[in-house]
């Protein structure tokens, strides 16, 4: 008789089994979809069309050469020049008919300038030249043509530093006009003029050397203590001559300082001049030149000369430019004197 106990543990281990073969046969089932998937099928017989490929392909033998490169060679010239050129041209015209109510004069107005600069610098040495040339007329209708602006000045500084603000320099500086200059006056409504003054009468050559004091690009202070002034009257006769021809009764005995009858005269002075330049504005530049000069034998007659010059920029061409110079020398005058100028034109600067 079988015993219960016996058939159990006869079957536990038959459904061990059981779950190895059923674990067996789904392996073996997996295998078997792979492989038939994997299977190569053959197509020569098929009628099957391939797309070309718009790959272009190579056909022959690929040869790789070596290529050979040359060394660039970068040019490593330093320049130290700085070169700076503006020329301008300023036109001004009004018109008015015969019967205008406000009233007027016909006129026309015409200035140009020249601006040049050019400055080295290298360590401790720099250099600066700079020419400003300037000539203008103006024609009322019914008067006299008059000038508007006349100069011609040129600049030359050398430097050496010698500390971080200040410097060892030496300058040599001209200064002239182009053109005649006459003093006009109205007689029973006929205008007439009287002649003042002409190239190199007056000119003036200034040689110097002192301390610059430096702090800043756009400002410096020079202190000549070391300068000579020539003043140069070339046509002392004409301009004696015009004087007594308008003023016989009080006839004058020196133009610019030099007596008449000489054509030269040199002064030994100490000299101050102050120099800025900056924009202080977008599209605004200030530039002034202080100039003070003081001769040793006649300390009275020392010589002030003020330079500001106030340029706006309108567009890439156009600008507005303010120029005032206030001037008081004994020689010339015993009372200040002043002009200024308001003009807009086209202004051509270099490089660019």
């Amino acid at each position: 008789m079988l015993n219960p106990k016996n058939i159990f543990l006869f079957f536990v281990p038959m459904r061990g089994l059981y779950a190895c073969l059923l674990f067996v046969f789904a392996v073996s089932a997996q295998v078997s979809a792979q492989e038939i998937d994997t299977v190569p099928i053959p197509i020569k017989d098929f009628d099957l069309k391939l797309k070309k490929s718009p790959m272009p392909s190579l056909k022959g033998i690929i040869v790789f050469k070596p290529v050979e490169i040359k060394p660039l060679i970068v040019s490593s010239k330093v320049n130290y020049w700085k070169n700076k050129t503006a020329i301008g041209i300023n036109v001004n015209q009004s018109s008015f008919s015969n019967n205008w109510s406000g009233g007027g004069v016909n006129s026309l107005a015409v200035e140009g300038l020249i601006n040049y600069k050019a400055e080295y610098k290298k360590e401790n040495y720099s250099y600066l030249s700079e020419v400003d040339l300037r000539y203008g007329k103006i024609r009322n209708k019914g008067q006299l043509q008059k000038k508007t602006n006349d100069r011609i000045f040129w600049n030359n500084t050398g430097a050496f530093k010698i500390s971080k603000n200040w410097n060892l320099f030496t300058q040599v500086t001209f200064e002239s006009q182009f053109d005649s200059g006459y003093s006009y006056s109205t007689n029973n409504g006929v205008e007439s003029g009287v002649l003042i003054s002409k190239f190199m009468s007056p000119g003036y050559l200034t040689e110097s050397f002192g301390f610059e004091y430096k702090p800043s690009k756009y400002f410096s202070t020079q202190f000549g203590t070391g300068a000579a002034k020539q003043t140069f009257v070339l046509d002392n006769k004409e301009l004696a001559a015009a004087d007594a021809a308008a003023n016989p009764t009080n006839q004058k005995t020196d133009f610019y300082g030099v007596p008449v009858g000489k054509t030269f005269k040199n002064d030994l002075a100490f000299q101050v001049t102050v120099n800025f330049e900056k924009d202080i504005f977008h599209n605004v530049n200030l530039k002034s030149r202080y100039y003070v000069f003081v001769p040793y034998d006649e300390v009275e007659n020392m010589k002030h000369r003020l330079d500001v010059t106030l340029t706006t920029k309108v567009n890439r061409f156009m600008n507005v430019t303010l120029n005032g110079v206030g001037i008081y020398d004994k020689t010339i005058s015993s009372k200040i004197q002043g002009s200024q100028s308001l003009a807009m034109g086209v202004m051509f600067i270099f490089p660019r």
